[in-house]
This record gives C-alpha cells, sequence and structure tokens, in this order.
C-alpha cells in the first residue's frame, strides 16, 4: 500500500551522504559542475578508488550510491566534446552491481534522476515546489534543478491519487457505486494538480537552456544515433566486453501514469509504441512495477462505469474527469515535448531533436497516447 503523501517517492527523504568510507563518491559528485565544462571529467572520473558496497545493506544508500553513480556514468559518457563509447571499470562494475541488488538497468533513469535525488528545506514541511531543493546536477542553475524539481513535486501531488486506485477498484469489485464516484472524483482532482504542477516547469526552465544544458547529460544509449553500437561496460564479466543498449531517462518511466491507464482501463494500441512503453517498466523500481502490475490485473473500473452509464450519470462523469485530465496532463506534456524539444534548433548527433531521450518519436508517440486516453471517455 503506497503512502498518499508520497506515492512513489521513497518512504524516507533520500540520503543528503552516503556512510563511511564512501564519502569521496559524495565529493566527486559535488565536482561534477567544475569538472564537465573544461573537459577534465572523464580523467577525473576514471581515477575513482573501487570501493566494496557488500558493506552496504541499507536501501536509502544503496539507492543514493545508484544515482551518484549514475550520475557519474552520465557524465563520462555525455561530458566532453565526444561521446565515451565505452566507460571504465571504476564506474562500470561497482554500477552493475549496485544495479543488479535494485533490480534496475545500469543507467540513468527516472527513479534516480527524481525519486531519489531531493531534499526538504524545512524538514517539517511538504514535498512540494518551494520546499524541495536538489541533490545532484551536472552543471547545476536553476533551468536544470527546477526541471528534476518539477517531477518531484508532481510524485507528490499524484500520492492520493495512486493510494486511491486500489480502493476503487474494489468499490467495483464490491459493486459500490457510491465509494467509487467518491474515488473518482478524488482522483480527478489529483489529476487535475498534476497538470496545474506540470504547466509550472516554464517558471524557472528555458526551452533553450534545457535542451542545451540539461537534456544532453540524459540521453541513453539504445537508438541513439552517437552511440551506435552501444556501450561497453569495463571489466563486468557477464557482458563479456560485449555493448549493452539502454533506454536514456524519461518521463515514462515514472509508474504515475501506467498506474492510471492501468486501473482507469486506457487501452493503448497493440506497436511499436505500446512496446515501448512496456519495456520502460523494466527501468522503474521492481516494487513500482509490481503495484502497476496488481491494478492491471485488478477489476475493471472503466467495465462497471459503462454498465452504468443510463442509470448514473454522476459515476459516469467522475470517471470521464479523470480521463479528461489525464489527457489535459499528456497534452501538456506534448505542448512541452514541442517547446523544449522538437522545435529546439538541432545541434548536433549527441542531442537529437526527433528523438526523445528514450529513443523514440517522441511527438507521435504523445500525440498517440493523448488520443487514445480521450478515446476512453464512457459518457
Amino acid at each position: 500500500k503506497l503512502d498518499p503523501t508520497r506515492g512513489f517517492l521513497p518512504e524516507q527523504d533520500p540520503l543528503v551522504a552516503l556512510p563511511e568510507p564512501f564519502h569521496v563518491y559524495d565529493e566527486m559528485a559535488r565536482a561534477l559542475p567544475r569538472l564537465i565544462p573544461p573537459g577534465r571529467v572523464r580523467e577525473a572520473l576514471g581515477s575513482l578508488p573501487r570501493l566494496d558496497f557488500s558493506t552496504i545493506h541499507h536501501d536509502a544508500a544503496l539507492r543514493r550510491a545508484m544515482m551518484l553513480f549514475s550520475y557519474f556514468g552520465h557524465a563520462y559518457v555525455w561530458g566532453e566534446r565526444e561521446a565515451a563509447s565505452s566507460l571504465p571499470a571504476c564506474i562500470a562494475v561497482p554500477w552493475v552491481e549496485l544495479a543488479k541488488r535494485l533490480g534496475r538497468p545500469p543507467v540513468l533513469s527516472y527513479s534516480s534522476y527524481a525519486l531519489d535525488n531531493w531534499r526538504r528545506i524545512d524538514p517539517e514541511g511538504p514535498i512540494a515546489l518551494g520546499n524541495i531543493e536538489l541533490l545532484q546536477n551536472f552543471l547545476g542553475g536553476a533551468d536544470e534543478d527546477w526541471f528534476i524539481l518539477v517531477h518531484v513535486a508532481i510524485e507528490a501531488i499524484a500520492a492520493p491519487a495512486i493510494a486511491r486506485l486500489p480502493e476503487a477498484q474494489l468499490a467495483a469489485e464490491e459493486d459500490r457505486p457510491d465509494d467509487l464516484n467518491a474515488h473518482l472524483e478524488e482522483i480527478a482532482a489529483s489529476i487535475e494538480s498534476m497538470c496545474m504542477g506540470l504547466s509550472r516547469t516554464a517558471e524557472w526552465c528555458d526551452p533553450y537552456v534545457y535542451y542545451h544544458r540539461v537534456r544532453p547529460y540524459i540521453h541513453g544509449w539504445k537508438d541513439h544515433p552517437a552511440l551506435p553500437q552501444g556501450l561497453i561496460y569495463e571489466g563486468v564479466d557477464e557482458y563479456g566486453g560485449e555493448p549493452q543498449f539502454l533506454r536514456g531517462e524519461t518521463g515514462a518511466q515514472s509508474a504515475i501514469v501506467p498506474c492510471l491507464d492501468a486501473a482507469l482501463g486506457v487501452e493503448h494500441e497493440l506497436d511499436p509504441l505500446r512496446q515501448y512503453l512496456i519495456e520502460m517498466r523494466e527501468y522503474m523500481p521492481p516494487e513500482h512495477r509490481a503495484f502497476r502490475d496488481r491494478l492491471e490485473s485488478g477489476a475493471g473500473i472503466r467495465g462497471y462505469v459503462a454498465r452504468y452509464r443510463e442509470s448514473r450519470g454522476d459515476l459516469v462523469d467522475a470517471y470521464d474527469s479523470c480521463l479528461q485530465w489525464l489527457t489535459k496532463f499528456r497534452a501538456i506534456h506534448l505542448e512541452f515535448a514541442d517547446r523544449y524539444i522538437h522545435s529546439q534548433g538541432k545541434s548536433d548527433g549527441d542531442n537529437p531533436n526527433d528523438v526523445g531521450t528514450g529513443g523514440t518519436p517522441c511527438m507521435p508517440y504523445l500525440e498517440k497516447h493523448r488520443m487514445e486516453t480521450l478515446k476512453g471517455r464512457v459518457g
């Protein structure tokens, strides 16, 4: 069961430092914004010591270590003029070990970029814009920090809706239309608040700055023109020197919208773009994937509401309101993808504007799922 104030955010606020003797990694992470501009980041990262993470068993410490090594890996690959085609063992080996323990691929995913990358300014205050700040960045600055913090805030905003989804399904299963109506109204209100939160992106994140200073570092090495042969993780025995192909960080790796789709019965056509969404589940923490899977196998809310189409207009309206706001959320996302990516002048092969950071044609993808959401209305 998810916390209705945190949703998919960690149960405890992320750690701000690793325990001894791992502080050398915290120090290197703090130095990244100073090392990338002069082109010295690979030399510095290549000298990192190999420390044994098997002594760490606390989940919060593992997640912080995964976050730091994800930043190290992407800073090494994308932090200088030409993309690196291989990672040194001092980064690759610990990163792969941490990824296996956390059940995620060794790449910068949404979990490390956003879910585990914040702290509250006032520890007693809310997890909300104005009271959260970023723990780690590549270059620093308001645009990079704000872009990520908006996502953290949306996770907290979405928490009430996500927490109610299993209860809404149970109400449908037990034929309690009044209870389902109340749940759907709260879910719709939460998605509306998500739209307002996402709309705040432009307050402190400029499209040009995002495209040229923020986006270049979050690409992956699957379907990327600068790394057509993937990335070699040196020293990782199980890979046998073979290059790996992994997607870059993208909001599609958040479990919020997949869970809303699963519970509300939003259907996406079986095509390459749907297959991409399924692939993105592997980049989520295992417990988030499991929660989404339980929703998908739960009672069908849409079918239940459709049975009351003629007799319970309030129930139909509550359900359709959820889909209308979810459509709006996708529409805002589509608008930002156009302003922040597609409409920006293509700089070079390392930062293509015709595909998303996950390696897919983002504009057709977002428009397709917006329309499929809209078509799911009952009324």
